[in-house]
C-alpha cells in the first residue's frame, strides 16, 4: 500500500487496506441454541440450532439465579481454526462473549439449576489481524454510520479483532474498510 505523506509516497509492505461486506441478522439470544435445562452434570451439545450467521460473537442468557458457571464454546474463526471461549453465567442475565465465531462444533454447559440459551451478539469479525483501530468509514445499509463503530483490535489471534456499530444489526449490509495486517 502507497501512504502520502508530506508530499512523498511511502509503501508499507506490512499493511493493506481491506473491505468487510456482510449482511449479518439481528442479534439474537437464542438462535444457536434454545433454552437447556442445567442438570446435575456438565452437558456437552453438539445439535445446535443454527450457526452464525457471519463470524460474531456469542452471547449466553440464563433463564434464573441458578443458571451459573462456565458456559465453553468450541468452534472456528474466520481463518478456520480452531478456537474455545470460556464464557461465565451469572444467574439470568446476559452475557456476552469477547471472540468472533464463524462456526461453532459444541456447547459446554455447566452443571446447575434453570437453563441458559445461547446466541449471537453485536460484535462483528473482521477477516484480518489489526494493531489498533484503524476503520476507516462503516456502512450501514447503504449510510455511512454517523457514529464510528467500536472497535477492539489484536494482532495475535483474528477472532479478537471486532467492530460493533452504533446502529442495531437488522439484516441490512455492513461494509466497513479498514487497515489490516497483511
Amino acid at each position: 500500500m502507497s501512504i502520502i505523506q508530506g508530499g512523498q509516497v511511502f509503501t508499507d509492505v506490512e499493511n493493506e487496506i481491506y473491505e468487510y461486506n456482510r449482511t449479518p441478522l439481528a442479534s439474537a439470544a437464542a438462535n444457536i441454541l434454545a433454552t437447556t435445562s442445567l442438570t446435575g452434570a456438565v452437558q456437552v451439545i453438539s445439535n445446535l440450532l443454527a450457526q452464525p450467521d457471519v463470524p460474531r460473537n456469542v452471547t449466553i442468557t440464563g433463564s434464573g439465579a441458578g443458571a451459573t458457571g462456565n458456559v465453553v464454546i468450541t468452534g472456528y474463526n474466520v481463518a478456520g481454526q480452531l478456537i474455545t471461549e470460556t464464557i461465565v453465567a451469572t444467574g439470568a442475565a446476559l452475557v456476552a462473549g469477547l471472540k468472533a465465531f464463524a462456526s461453532i462444533l459444541t456447547i459446554s454447559l455447566p452443571a446447575g439449576s434453570n437453563g441458559i440459551s445461547v446466541g449471537v451478539g453485536s460484535a462483528l469479525g473482521l477477516n484480518h489481524l489489526i494493531a489498533r483501530n484503524t476503520v476507516l468509514k462503516t456502512f450501514y445499509n447503504g449510510v455511512i454510520e454517523g457514529t464510528a463503530p467500536t472497535v477492539v483490535a489484536n494482532t495475535s489471534n483474528v477472532e479478537n479483532n471486532t467492530i460493533v456499530l452504533n446502529t442495531a444489526l437488522a439484516g441490512a449490509n455492513v461494509v466497513c474498510y479498514y487497515i489490516g495486517i497483511r
